[in-house]
Protein backbone atom coordinates (compact mmCIF):
# COMPACT_ATOMS: atom_id res chain seq x y z
CA UNK A 1 0.00 0.00 0.00
CA UNK A 2 2.94 2.35 0.60
CA UNK A 3 4.02 1.94 -3.03
CA UNK A 4 0.46 2.62 -4.23
CA UNK A 5 0.18 5.68 -1.99
CA UNK A 6 3.48 7.05 -3.30
CA UNK A 7 1.98 7.34 -6.79
CA UNK A 8 -0.75 9.77 -5.73
CA UNK A 9 0.06 13.31 -6.88
CA UNK A 10 0.57 15.80 -4.06
CA UNK A 11 -2.28 18.25 -3.58
CA UNK A 12 -4.89 16.08 -5.29
CA UNK A 13 -8.22 15.10 -3.75
CA UNK A 14 -8.29 11.31 -3.54
CA UNK A 15 -10.95 8.65 -3.92
CA UNK A 16 -9.82 5.29 -2.54
CA UNK A 17 -12.07 2.55 -3.96
CA UNK A 18 -12.35 -0.57 -1.80
CA UNK A 19 -10.65 1.32 1.01
CA UNK A 20 -10.93 -1.50 3.57
CA UNK A 21 -9.17 -0.08 6.66
CA UNK A 22 -8.62 3.33 5.09
CA UNK A 23 -4.84 3.11 5.41
CA UNK A 24 -4.01 4.81 2.09
CA UNK A 25 -6.02 8.02 2.58
CA UNK A 26 -5.05 8.21 6.25
CA UNK A 27 -1.33 7.95 5.47
CA UNK A 28 -1.53 10.53 2.67
CA UNK A 29 -3.50 13.09 4.69
CA UNK A 30 -1.33 12.59 7.79
CA UNK A 31 1.76 13.23 5.67
CA UNK A 32 0.19 16.42 4.26
CA UNK A 33 0.57 15.00 0.75
CA UNK A 34 -3.13 15.43 -0.02
CA UNK A 35 -5.64 17.84 1.56
CA UNK A 36 -8.64 15.50 1.68
CA UNK A 37 -10.00 12.15 0.54
CA UNK A 38 -13.13 10.09 0.08
CA UNK A 39 -12.85 6.45 1.17
CA UNK A 40 -15.43 4.15 -0.38
CA UNK A 41 -16.26 0.49 0.03
CA UNK A 42 -19.10 -1.75 -1.07
CA UNK A 43 -19.30 -3.46 2.33
CA UNK A 44 -20.39 -1.90 5.62
CA UNK A 45 -17.91 -3.82 7.75
CA UNK A 46 -14.71 -2.55 6.10
CA UNK A 47 -16.16 0.94 5.88
CA UNK A 48 -16.86 0.99 9.62
CA UNK A 49 -13.28 -0.14 10.29
CA UNK A 50 -12.09 2.70 8.08
CA UNK A 51 -14.29 5.12 10.02
CA UNK A 52 -12.83 3.89 13.30
CA UNK A 53 -9.27 4.46 12.07
CA UNK A 54 -10.17 7.88 10.64
CA UNK A 55 -11.74 8.95 13.96
CA UNK A 56 -8.82 7.55 15.96
CA UNK A 57 -6.42 9.65 13.90
CA UNK A 58 -8.55 12.79 14.18
CA UNK A 59 -9.09 13.06 10.43
CA UNK A 60 -12.89 13.20 10.15
CA UNK A 61 -12.73 16.71 8.66
CA UNK A 62 -10.35 15.66 5.88
CA UNK A 63 -11.52 12.11 5.10
CA UNK A 64 -15.14 11.15 4.50
CA UNK A 65 -16.48 7.67 3.83
CA UNK A 66 -19.24 6.48 1.54
CA UNK A 67 -20.89 3.11 1.05
CA UNK A 68 -20.54 2.64 -2.69
CA UNK A 69 -20.47 0.00 -5.38
CA UNK A 70 -17.31 1.15 -7.14
CA UNK A 71 -17.60 4.81 -8.07
CA UNK A 72 -21.40 5.06 -7.95
CA UNK A 73 -21.37 7.45 -4.96
CA UNK A 74 -18.74 9.77 -6.46
CA UNK A 75 -19.75 12.80 -8.53
CA UNK A 76 -18.08 13.89 -11.74
CA UNK A 77 -15.21 16.26 -11.01
CA UNK A 78 -15.32 15.60 -7.27
CA UNK A 79 -11.88 13.96 -7.07
CA UNK A 80 -8.56 14.32 -8.86
CA UNK A 81 -7.01 10.94 -8.14
CA UNK A 82 -8.70 7.54 -8.07
CA UNK A 83 -7.00 4.54 -6.45
CA UNK A 84 -8.31 1.04 -7.20
CA UNK A 85 -6.04 -1.49 -5.54
CA UNK A 86 -6.09 -5.00 -4.16
CA UNK A 87 -8.80 -6.54 -6.33
CA UNK A 88 -8.99 -8.74 -9.42
CA UNK A 89 -8.41 -7.33 -12.87
CA UNK A 90 -11.91 -8.04 -14.15
CA UNK A 91 -13.40 -6.17 -11.20
CA UNK A 92 -11.02 -3.24 -11.78
CA UNK A 93 -12.14 -3.05 -15.41
CA UNK A 94 -15.80 -3.27 -14.35
CA UNK A 95 -15.36 -0.37 -11.89
CA UNK A 96 -13.58 1.73 -14.52
CA UNK A 97 -16.24 0.99 -17.13
CA UNK A 98 -19.23 1.58 -14.84
CA UNK A 99 -17.65 4.78 -13.49
CA UNK A 100 -16.34 6.02 -16.83
CA UNK A 101 -17.57 9.61 -16.51
CA UNK A 102 -16.11 9.96 -13.01
CA UNK A 103 -12.80 8.53 -14.23
CA UNK A 104 -12.75 10.89 -17.20
CA UNK A 105 -13.24 13.86 -14.89
CA UNK A 106 -10.29 12.82 -12.71
CA UNK A 107 -6.66 13.66 -13.44
CA UNK A 108 -5.15 10.25 -12.72
CA UNK A 109 -5.96 6.60 -12.07
CA UNK A 110 -3.72 4.49 -9.86
CA UNK A 111 -4.39 0.81 -10.38
CA UNK A 112 -3.05 -2.26 -8.65
CA UNK A 113 -4.89 -5.31 -10.00
CA UNK A 114 -4.21 -8.63 -8.29
CA UNK A 115 -4.87 -10.69 -11.42
CA UNK A 116 -5.28 -10.33 -15.20
CA UNK A 117 -2.93 -7.36 -15.14
CA UNK A 118 -2.41 -7.44 -18.90
CA UNK A 119 -6.16 -7.04 -19.48
CA UNK A 120 -6.19 -3.92 -17.30
CA UNK A 121 -3.22 -2.44 -19.13
CA UNK A 122 -4.90 -3.21 -22.46
CA UNK A 123 -8.12 -1.59 -21.25
CA UNK A 124 -6.49 1.69 -20.22
CA UNK A 125 -4.44 1.78 -23.42
CA UNK A 126 -7.56 1.33 -25.56
CA UNK A 127 -9.68 3.84 -23.66
CA UNK A 128 -7.49 6.92 -23.97
CA UNK A 129 -5.10 6.67 -21.03
CA UNK A 130 -1.32 6.60 -20.89
CA UNK A 131 0.66 4.73 -18.24
CA UNK A 132 3.16 7.30 -16.99
CA UNK A 133 4.50 5.54 -13.92
CA UNK A 134 4.80 1.92 -12.87
CA UNK A 135 6.26 -0.04 -10.02
CA UNK A 136 6.46 -3.69 -9.04
CA UNK A 137 6.88 -4.92 -5.48
CA UNK A 138 8.02 -8.37 -4.35
CA UNK A 139 6.52 -9.22 -0.97
CA UNK A 140 6.28 -12.64 0.69
CA UNK A 141 7.11 -14.34 -2.60
CA UNK A 142 4.37 -12.54 -4.55
CA UNK A 143 4.77 -9.88 -7.23
CA UNK A 144 2.51 -6.82 -7.14
CA UNK A 145 2.54 -4.53 -10.20
CA UNK A 146 0.91 -1.10 -10.04
CA UNK A 147 0.65 1.82 -12.42
CA UNK A 148 -0.47 5.42 -12.70
CA UNK A 149 -2.49 6.42 -15.77
CA UNK A 150 -3.40 9.87 -17.03
CA UNK A 151 -5.81 10.87 -19.81
CA UNK A 152 -4.05 10.96 -23.16
CA UNK A 153 -5.48 12.81 -26.16
CA UNK A 154 -3.08 11.11 -28.59
CA UNK A 155 -2.25 7.43 -28.16
CA UNK A 156 -1.15 6.99 -31.77
CA UNK A 157 2.37 5.92 -30.78
CA UNK A 158 0.95 2.43 -30.23
CA UNK A 159 -0.21 2.30 -33.86
CA UNK A 160 3.41 2.26 -35.03
CA UNK A 161 4.39 -0.72 -32.87
CA UNK A 162 4.17 -4.35 -33.94
CA UNK A 163 1.71 -6.73 -32.31
CA UNK A 164 4.36 -8.59 -30.31
CA UNK A 165 5.70 -5.39 -28.75
CA UNK A 166 2.20 -4.23 -27.78
CA UNK A 167 1.40 -7.62 -26.23
CA UNK A 168 4.68 -7.64 -24.30
CA UNK A 169 3.92 -4.15 -22.96
CA UNK A 170 0.47 -5.25 -21.84
CA UNK A 171 1.93 -8.34 -20.16
CA UNK A 172 4.88 -6.76 -18.37
CA UNK A 173 4.32 -2.99 -18.36
CA UNK A 174 5.76 -0.43 -20.76
CA UNK A 175 7.34 1.76 -18.07
CA UNK A 176 8.70 -1.21 -16.11
CA UNK A 177 10.34 -2.49 -19.30
CA UNK A 178 11.61 0.92 -20.40
CA UNK A 179 13.21 1.57 -17.01
CA UNK A 180 14.64 -1.93 -16.65
CA UNK A 181 12.83 -2.36 -13.34
CA UNK A 182 14.91 -4.80 -11.21
CA UNK A 183 11.86 -6.52 -9.70
CA UNK A 184 10.42 -7.05 -13.18
CA UNK A 185 13.73 -8.67 -14.17
CA UNK A 186 13.37 -11.11 -11.25
CA UNK A 187 9.78 -11.79 -12.28
CA UNK A 188 10.80 -12.52 -15.89
CA UNK A 189 13.49 -14.94 -14.76
CA UNK A 190 11.11 -16.74 -12.42
CA UNK A 191 8.42 -16.91 -15.09
CA UNK A 192 10.90 -18.31 -17.64
CA UNK A 193 11.94 -21.06 -15.22
CA UNK A 194 8.30 -21.94 -14.52
CA UNK A 195 7.43 -22.07 -18.22
CA UNK A 196 10.51 -24.19 -18.98
CA UNK A 197 9.53 -26.64 -16.23
CA UNK A 198 5.98 -26.89 -17.58
CA UNK A 199 7.34 -27.47 -21.08
CA UNK A 200 9.65 -30.22 -19.88
CA UNK A 201 6.75 -31.95 -18.15
CA UNK A 202 4.52 -31.65 -21.21
CA UNK A 203 7.12 -33.24 -23.46
CA UNK A 204 7.14 -36.37 -21.32
CA UNK A 205 3.43 -36.97 -22.01
CA UNK A 206 1.70 -38.61 -24.95
CA UNK A 207 1.23 -36.09 -27.74
CA UNK A 208 -2.55 -35.67 -27.75
CA UNK A 209 -4.22 -32.68 -29.38
CA UNK A 210 -4.69 -31.00 -26.00
CA UNK A 211 -1.02 -31.50 -25.08
CA UNK A 212 0.07 -30.14 -28.46
CA UNK A 213 -2.13 -27.08 -27.95
CA UNK A 214 -0.68 -26.54 -24.48
CA UNK A 215 2.88 -26.81 -25.82
CA UNK A 216 2.03 -24.18 -28.43
CA UNK A 217 0.65 -21.89 -25.71
CA UNK A 218 3.77 -22.30 -23.56
CA UNK A 219 6.02 -21.65 -26.54
CA UNK A 220 4.13 -18.42 -27.21
CA UNK A 221 4.38 -17.34 -23.58
CA UNK A 222 8.11 -18.07 -23.54
CA UNK A 223 8.56 -16.02 -26.71
CA UNK A 224 6.83 -13.03 -25.09
CA UNK A 225 8.92 -13.49 -21.95
CA UNK A 226 12.15 -13.43 -23.96
CA UNK A 227 10.94 -10.52 -26.11
CA UNK A 228 10.60 -8.33 -23.01
CA UNK A 229 14.36 -7.80 -22.99
CA UNK A 230 14.47 -6.60 -26.61
CA UNK A 231 11.35 -4.44 -26.29
CA UNK A 232 13.05 -1.72 -24.25
CA UNK A 233 14.55 0.02 -27.26
CA UNK A 234 11.33 -0.11 -29.27
CA UNK A 235 9.39 1.54 -26.44
CA UNK A 236 11.91 4.33 -26.04
CA UNK A 237 12.08 4.99 -29.78
CA UNK A 238 8.27 5.13 -29.99
CA UNK A 239 8.03 7.65 -27.16
CA UNK A 240 5.91 5.42 -24.95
Amino acid sequence: MKAVASMVTAGYTLCDVGTDHGYVPIALVQSNIIPKAIAVDINKGPLERANEHIRANGLTEQITTRLSNGLEAIHDGEVDSIVIAGMGGELVIHILTAGETVCRSAKELILQPQSEVSKVREYVRNTGYKIVDEDMILEDGKYYPMFRCVPCADNSAWDNMDETTVTVCDLYGPVLIKNGNPVLRKFLVREHHKLAAIMQQLRTQDMSDSIMDRIEQINEMMAYNEAAYSTMGAIRNAGI
